[in-house]
C-alpha cells in the first residue's frame, strides 16, 4: 500500500482544477475560463486497490490586490509544506510567463519534490512542446516534466503513475469510495459560483462569492439555501438580470448539477446580498468560510 499528499499549485486560470477532475474522473472542483475560479483548497481523493493520493487543489497563486487575494496567496502557500510532491501546472500553450516566474521563486525555497506539469498540450504542436520543454528544463531542477492535456486527459494516466513513485506512507488516509472531504454543502455555493461564472461578464466573478446557508436533505429531497455576496448593487442588477431571468438560468443549471451528484431532487433558493467591500471585511470573510489561517 502506497499513499500520500500532493499540492497542485499554479498561477490563475492555468488548468488546475481541470487536472484535479480528470485524474479523479470526477468533478470536485468547479471549473471556468476567469481567472482564480479556485479560492479554497479543494482535496481530491484518488483511490487505486493498493494507492491513494490526496491531492490538494489550491487557489491560483498572483499579486494580491485585497484582503481576499492576500488570504487566497496564503492559502496556496499553507499547503506547499508536508506533502509528498508539489505539482507545478503551467500554461505550456501560453508559455512561462512572470506568473510562473513569481511563483518559482517560492519554490527555490520549499524542500519538497516539484514535478512541472506543462498543461494544455493540446494546444500546441510537437516542436513548440519539445521548445517548451527544453526552455523550462533550464529553470529549475524539476524532479519530473509530465507534458498533460488536462482537457482531453492526454497522458494524464503517465502522470499518476509517475506520481506514485513519490509517495512516502503507506496507510489509507479515507475509505476507498471516498472522492472529496468537501462537504456537500459546499460544493453546492461553489456549482452556484460555477454557473454565474459562466454567465457573467468578465468584471463580476472577482465581485461575488456564495455561501450555503441552509443544507436540509430528506428521503427524496434536498432543499438548499445559497446567498451570492456582491461587493456593489450595480453587479446585484447583473447578477439577477432583466426580469430575473439570469439568476433563474443560473439556478436551473445549478439544480440540474446537483440532482446528478446528490442523486435526488432538489429545490434550490438563491438570494443575491449586496456586502459592500467584502472582500477587505475581516469579519466577513471569516464569516464566509475564509478563517482557516487565523486572519489579522
Amino acid at each position: 500500500m502506497k499513499s500520500g499528499f500532493v499540492s497542485i499549485i499554479g498561477r490563475p486560470n492555468v488548468g488546475k482544477s481541470t487536472l484535479l477532475n480528470s485524474i479523479l474522473n470526477f468533478k470536485v472542483a468547479i471549473t471556468s475560463d476567469k481567472a482564480q475560479t479556485t479560492r479554497n483548497v479543494i482535496q481530491g481523493i484518488y483511490n487505486e486497490e493498493d494507492t491513494q493520493i490526496i491531492f490538494l487543489d489550491t487557489p491560483g497563486i498572483h499579486k494580491p490586490k485585497s484582503k481576499l487575494g492576500k488570504i487566497l496567496n496564503k492559502e496556496s502557500y499553507s499547503v506547499m509544506k508536508d506533502v509528498d510532491a508539489l505539482l507545478f501546472v503551467v500554461d505550456a500553450a501560453s508559455g512561462f510567463g512572470k506568473g510562473d516566474e513569481y511563483i518559482l521563486e517560492t519554490l527555490k525555497k520549499c524542500n519538497v519534490p516539484v514535478l512541472l506539469v506543462l498543461n494544455k498540450i493540446d494546444q500546441m504542436s510537437r516542436e513548440e512542446l519539445v521548445k517548451c520543454i527544453l526552455e523550462c528544463k533550464d529553470l529549475y531542477s524539476f524532479s519530473e516534466i509530465i507534458p498533460v492535456s488536462a482537457l482531453t486527459k492526454d497522458n494524464v494516466s503517465h502522470l499518476i503513475e509517475v506520481i506514485k513513485t513519490y509517495l512516502t506512507d503507506t496507510i489509507r488516509y479515507f475509505d476507498e469510495d471516498m472522492i472529496t472531504s468537501n462537504s456537500t454543502a459546499f460544493m453546492a455555493s461553489e456549482l452556484v459560483r460555477e454557473k454565474l461564472l459562466d454567465a457573467t461578464i468578465e468584471e463580476v466573478p472577482h465581485a461575488l462569492t456564495c455561501v450555503t446557508t441552509h443544507f436540509e436533505e430528506k428521503k427524496d429531497l434536498v432543499h438548499i439555501s445559497v446567498d451570492i455576496i456582491v461587493d456593489r448593487d450595480s453587479i446585484k442588477k447583473i447578477v439577477i438580470g432583466k426580469g430575473g431571468e439570469r439568476l433563474k438560468k443560473v439556478g436551473t443549471l445549478a439544480r440540474k448539477e446537483l440532482e446528478k451528484l446528490l442523486e435526488k431532487q432538489v429545490y434550490l433558493e438563491l438570494y443575491v446580498k449586496t456586502i459592500r467591500n467584502w472582500k477587505e471585511k475581516t469579519g466577513i470573510l471569516k464569516e464566509l468560510g475564509f478563517d482557516e489561517l487565523n486572519l489579522k
